[in-house]
């Protein structure tokens, strides 16, 4: 893996400290080189989550020298970054995920202006992949007229997780937090009609580019593999939605995975195989871009950033 550029591009929104006015961070671009592939990290802004979304479930006095070590208030909100992924091979131009669009949090939903200080048009994108359902990854696939915002792209999605989003009851037993998460992934499933493929575990969806199933964030959460001779990269969605209690005690359950003891299973058989495989990762809510090595530490795991 060679990192061959990494740029961080200023707004004209201005902060004010001793005086000076400062350019705001808009969106960072990182990108590097996996065999064939050209793959590239964009960020669709961050958002805003309650501290207890992921640490609800976990024991505060083993959380805690944890946190410590990580400089993370218990209490504060947390602000992960999204870090959509963009993969070039050939003449397929795919992106993984498509961010939260305009109707989910002020902070996010940047990654139209990211492709386009990029010099990449909406109507380059050939493949869409989704890693899942939820509004940050998936919001983003409509425009603000309803219409698909990659209108040249096949779209491509696990058949558990779009059954399981366009499974009507599903807004009835998700429970009210996630609700409008079920309603607005249905609505905008459905208004993308014959334009989604559904696969399965394993399916290839261009040479080098597979599938694998990783449930527990989700129902039908899928990651995404790159093999090129002897090196590996991962895109791992949301199995991991922090670099730190995630890394450290991946066997933890996070209040951030719809079935909380399946993500904790998930997660710490994908830590261990990326960290005895040396895969590279990139993680949808990991810092600097969100590529980076898990390698092992103390009791768990630590993310090193490329």
């Amino acid at each position: 893996m060679q990192i061959t550029r990494r740029n961080l591009i200023l707004s004209s929104a201005a902060a004010t400290l001793s005086g000076l006015a400062l350019p705001r961070k808009l969106w960072a671009q990182t990108t590097l080189n996996m065999g064939d592939f050209e793959v590239m990290t964009l960020s669709d802004g961050s958002l805003t989550l309650p501290a207890d979304f992921i640490f609800g479930p976990m024991d505060d006095a083993a959380l805690a020298p944890i946190l410590a070590e990580a400089g993370v208030d218990r209490n504060a909100p947390l602000t992960p970054p999204c870090n959509v992924t963009l993969l070039r091979k050939g003449d397929a131009t795919i992106l993984i995920d498509t961010g939260a669009g305009f109707a989910f949090q002020d902070s996010a939903g940047q990654l139209l202006d990211a492709l386009n200080a990029a010099g990449i048009a909406a109507d380059d994108i050939t493949h869409v992949l989704f890693t899942h359902g939820h509004p940050d990854h998936l919001w983003g696939v409509l425009d603000d007229f309803d219409e698909a915002t990659f209108f040249n792209a096949e779209h491509i999605m696990g058949e558990i997780e779009y059954d399981y989003w366009m499974d009507p009851n599903t807004v009835n037993s998700i429970g009210e937090a996630r609700a409008a998460f079920a309603a607005g992934a249905s609505r905008r499933l459905d208004s993308l009609g014959d334009q989604i493929t559904r696969i399965s575990d394993g399916a290839e969806i261009v040479s080098g580019l597979r599938a694998k199933l990783t449930p527990g964030h989700s129902p039908g959460h899928m990651a995404f593999e790159i093999a090129s001779g002897s090196q590996q990269l991962m895109i791992i969605g949301d199995v991991v939605t922090n670099d730190h209690v995630g890394f450290a005690r991946p066997e933890w359950t996070s209040g951030s995975d719809q079935d909380e003891a399946l993500g904790a299973a998930t997660r710490a058989a994908l830590m261990d195989q990326c960290a005895a495989d040396e895969i590279t990762i990139i993680g949808y809510h990991l810092p600097n871009g969100g590529i980076g090595r898990v390698t092992r530490a103390n009791q768990g795991y630590r993310f090193e950033g490329a």
